[in-house]
């Protein structure tokens, strides 16, 4: 018996909405489409309509947002890739036509389980937070505008760790490794492997170096010297950033506790994929420089 499927669609993307005919062709051709929905970032609270399983149509954007938003159903999800990287979509529109009879036919999944973090801000002597939040990538605290260096304070499991001077920090789990944090100049890291790394970003230290943590670690930060905009409204200083798309102002005082989310989220794979392989194909891992023509 084939895959009950609902479609999760990012109607911003014009390629992704033009393939949505074929899509629904190639699900009825072996299982059943249950419903289409927006993917929105956010929203209520979503109903699966007896899905069991969830085909989200955009990029890495989109399906950190809808892996966020379906989480607590447990249902695997498959990204069909019509962003730029596609380095978490595993599928594009080729791979899903060779793999459409073993993704909707109804045999066992090639699956992956990510494990997401959970941020939560507490005003200045508080013990309920203000704001908490999932990330599957990563949690970041960025200095903001006027970009004058702030000051952190870290606690790792109840132990005091260092004061950090800078534009920020980055805590981030082994699936958000190849995101900003390789880009601030973090580890890759195995997205099997069972840890989390915090990376500065632009310390004012040259012995603040990425730190990886097992992902059972509790990190605090105090926010010590924080920026507070520019001035204008609504334009926020420092802020914390999760996935890229979730915010929430700091205040000096405040902290930010970073942990195991608790949850993981179910990914298909593209049996024809590899990690590795995808580094260099996409991400140009450990190429040589371009010889002048």
């Amino acid at each position: 018996m084939g895959r009950s499927v609902l479609l999760l669609v990012n109607h911003d993307k014009p390629d992704a909405v033009a393939a949505l005919a074929e899509v629904r062709s190639l699900v009825a051709a072996h299982g059943r489409v249950v419903g289409e929905e927006e993917a929105v970032v956010g929203g209520p609270h979503p109903d699966p309509r007896g899905a069991d399983l969830l085909v989200v149509l955009g990029g890495d954007g989109t399906l950190l947002s809808q892996a966020r938003r379906w989480a607590d159903l447990d249902l695997p999800l498959l990204g069909v890739n019509f962003g730029k990287l596609g380095f978490l979509a595993e599928y594009d529109m080729a791979a899903l036509r060779r793999q459409a009879a073993m993704v909707f036919g109804g045999a066992t999944l090639p699956e992956r389980r990510l494990g997401m973090l959970r941020a939560e801000v507490f005003a200045l002597g508080a013990d309920e937070p203000r704001f908490a939040g999932p990330a599957l990538n990563e949690c970041v605290i960025t200095a903001g505008p006027p970009f004058r260096m702030i000051t952190l304070a870290l606690r790792i499991d109840g132990e005091d760790g260092p004061t950090v001077s800078g534009d920020g920090l980055i805590i981030s789990t082994p699936t958000g490794s190849t995101a900003y944090n390789v880009s601030a100049g973090g580890p890759i890291v195995d997205p099997d492997a069972d840890v989390l790394v915090i990376t500065p970003i632009a310390a004012h230290s040259l012995s603040f170096r990425p730190t990886v943590l097992p992902a059972a670690a509790r990190v605090e930060m105090a926010m010590l010297r924080v920026n507070h905009g520019g001035g204008s409204a609504g334009c926020f200083g420092t802020t914390l950033v999760l996935d890229g798309q979730l915010t929430t102002p700091l205040s000096d005082g405040e902290r930010v506790v970073v942990a195991g989310d608790g949850r993981s989220v179910r990914f298909v794979r593209n049996p024809a994929g590899n990690y590795w392989r995808t580094l260099i194909d996409k991400m140009n891992w450990a190429a040589r420089p371009l010889s002048p023509e």
